[in-house]
């Protein structure tokens, strides 16, 4: 009896371990898909500042376009990605879709910027991108939040939350 009772124990144990490991492994996943954005996005970033001081519309479309297609190929793997059969991963997904799509929605703006037609639609679409900006930290907040709880659900810690 106490032998079976061990063993019970011990197999509950290897299996939590497994379910960490792959909650662990997920959560590093799609952060590595975030991280991996980071030199494209400060490119970017840097190239339409200097267009929009000179008023380079078009350019600001073109490395708009692409950085919007770029984060477009993550949010279509978080989306694809399964998420392990644990506690808090769908919620932790929902929230990484949720999250990619905030960034993408940043360069639809500045591509809707670009493209605007007249001075006073220009304005408008920087108003949008303002208020857009302004939603960072709700943005970056929820994903954290998910993430420290889909970690603490799963018996991990994660970087830097």
């Amino acid at each position: 009896m106490k032998y079976n009772l061990i063993i019970a124990a011990l197999l509950l144990v290897t299996l939590a371990s497994c379910n960490s490991k792959k909650a662990l492994k997920y959560s590093q996943t799609v952060v590595k898909l975030e991280r991996s954005l980071m030199s494209d996005i400060e490119l970017t970033e840097t190239k339409v500042e200097q267009f929009a001081n000179e008023q380079n519309y078009d350019s600001i479309v073109a490395v708009s376009d692409r950085m919007e297609k770029i984060i477009d190929g993550k949010l279509q793997e978080v989306t694809t990605m399964q998420a392990p059969k644990v506690k808090e991963a769908e919620n932790f997904k929902q929230a990484s879709i949720r999250y990619f799509s905030y960034l993408k929605s940043i360069y639809t703006s500045y591509k809707r910027f670009g493209l605007a037609q007249s001075d006073e639609a220009r304005q408008r679409e920087l108003q949008n991108l303002q208020d857009l900006v302004g939603g960072k930290t709700a943005a970056v907040s929820e994903m954290q939040t998910a993430q420290k709880k889909f970690a603490d659900a799963n018996g991990f810690k994660v970087e830097g939350l």
